[in-house]
């Protein structure tokens, strides 16, 4: 570990949720659940955005653009590998931001420069230094990753990396990009890098590790005792394949041992749990009781020496407060008399801004509505409405007008259902092993799909038996995998929402290129 300075360094949140995060299966998200999400982020006070990958469609393009005309605190970052297209789309994207950074990479690892690049090691190291070059066209907050580094010649990393720096990059990222490293060996790395470089005073070191292993926050922690000072991770650990390092817990890790840390992030830990929530509710992954600082039981003791113990003084049983990660503002003290204003206002205060007075109307009607079956509305009540309002906005989209269902131990379940799309209303009903299944079959019978069900998982939202359940769908077609939510009082009704969303995200879905899997 570095010497105690007197004043510890700053550790430089990168959030990749909006890119590395979006490559979940199933969690793309469109440029408006993007900006809500950046919104927060900002909120949160994370140091650099990674907005996108602009080459990619033209709806991450609008994303990353939008994210730059209105983020002002964050810098935000687009990704770019080391081409001069997907470096100018990169570009002109962020060309409103406030602050403004280029992520370029090319990979480094023998299998990689034999087996997808074809590509010799000079090959490699012109084409990131002429990437690098035409970066400063437009930013000179340059990020160079040797892609797979992990896995990378170590005389070969230290080269490139000290030309990459020579050359213009002023922040140098060392991704795992397989999850392949063990704590020891990837903070020895980092120690290495930093120790044989000879300009490595000139950059920040930043880490990328991924969680095949279950090693990423662990990986990323290492890593800052041995020199890192950026980390780059995504709320909820959200990413392709097992996830990416946590954000919160790598935050907290470093804020709680500040003992043996040299240094500490920025991140106004307080909007760490609306963070989640809002992610969650957007891509359609729940958060798991038992996840480190957000998930439901991370403050909870069942155990009556535990109970105890914490009563009597908190400390016995934890190492951090529930309010200071954003545990105690969670409820909302609304109901069917609270005003527009006051709606509006908690709205924003959880991440989700409301753009016109229309909007707003027809939201606070729903809240009134939902106000008339709940005692009390909770902010994940008011993530649900704000995810049901935005699909149910598109005329193109598939929307559930009204749903008959029944079951009983004498007869076989089922279900009746009147769609509307393009505003023409249609009627199908079907049998089926129970009323979900019996209203999925009777909606396929409407929007023929030809889609898998992957996954069907039910949560409540809150507690009581008045809980507003939420429904998470997974559908494929074709290799396109999305997620669908709904959420309803009524889990029969929540079902056929959630199916829904799918349906009209499959529908709507354009064709996104995966960065790591195309050749340069």
């Amino acid at each position: 570990m570095a010497n105690k300075n007197s004043q510890n360094d700053k550790l430089v949140i990168f959030d990749t949720t909006l890119r590395d995060g979006e490559q979940s299966p199933g969690a793309s998200m469109n440029a408006s659940e993007k900006l809500r999400i950046a919104k927060i982020l900002e909120k949160l006070n994370v140091d650099v955005i990674e907005a996108g990958f602009p080459i990619a469609s033209k709806g991450d393009f609008k994303a990353v653009n939008d994210i730059s005309k209105v983020i002002k605190d964050s810098t935000v970052c687009a990704l770019a590998r080391a081409v001069d297209k997907d470096i100018d789309a990169a570009g002109e994207a962020i060309k409103p931001a406030n602050s403004s950074r280029i992520h370029t990479f090319i990979a480094t690892s023998e299998i990689h420069m034999q087996k997808k690049l074809n590509m010799s090691k000079k090959e490699v190291t012109e084409q990131a230094l002429k990437s690098i070059k035409r970066i400063q066209k437009y930013t000179d907050n340059i990020e160079f990753s040797p892609e797979d580094a992990g896995r990378s010649e170590f005389d070969f990393l230290c080269s490139i990396i000290e030309k990459a720096i020579k050359a213009g990059a002023n922040t140098i990222n060392i991704p795992d990009t397989v999850g392949y490293n063990i704590p020891d060996q990837f903070g020895d790395l980092i120690k290495r890098l930093i120790h044989n470089i000879p300009n490595s005073d000139k950059a920040i070191f930043s880490v990328h590790c991924h969680n095949d292993l279950g090693l990423a926050v662990a990986n990323s922690i290492s890593a800052i005792m041995n020199g890192a000072r950026q980390v780059e991770c995504t709320i909820n650990g959200l990413g392709e394949r097992a996830g990416n390092a946590s954000l919160e817990e790598v935050v907290m890790t470093v804020k709680t041992r500040q003992d043996i840390f040299t240094c500490d992030s920025q991140i106004i830990t307080n909007h760490i749990v609306p963070a989640s929530k809002l992610v969650s509710s957007i891509t359609g992954f729940p958060v798991q009781p038992n996840k480190a600082v957000v998930g439901a039981n991370a403050f909870a003791h069942e155990s009556g020496i535990h109970q105890d113990g914490v009563i009597k003084h908190r400390e016995t049983y934890e190492i951090m407060k529930a309010q200071d990660v954003g545990w105690s503002e969670n409820k909302l003290v609304l109901g069917k008399h609270s005003g527009r204003n006051a709606l509006k206002t908690r709205l924003s205060e959880i991440g989700c801004e409301i753009n016109n007075d229309e909007e707003l109307n027809n939201l606070f009607l729903k809240f009134k509505d939902l106000a008339d079956i709940k005692h009390e509305i909770y902010d994940d009540d008011l993530h649900a409405l704000i995810s049901n309002n935005e699909t149910e906005s598109n005329d193109t989209n598939y929307n559930l007008i009204n749903i008959y269902s029944i079951s009983d131990s004498s007869s076989e379940p089922f279900s009746k259902i009147t769609l509307e799309k393009d505003k023409v209303k249609t009627n199908s009903e079907s049998n089926g092993g129970g009323p979900v299944d019996a209203t999925f079959k009777a909606i396929e019978k409407t929007v023929k799909s030809n889609s898998k069900l992957q996954l069907y998982s039910v949560n409540n939202i809150t507690d009581g038996t008045d809980s507003l359940g939420e429904v998470t769908v997974r559908l494929e077609r074709s290799g396109v995998i999305v997620n669908g939510m709904g959420s309803d009082t009524d889990i029969v009704i929540a079902s056929a929402k959630a199916y829904l969303d799918a349906v009209n995200k499959l529908n709507n879905k354009s064709r996104i290129v995966h960065p790591q899997l195309d050749h340069v």
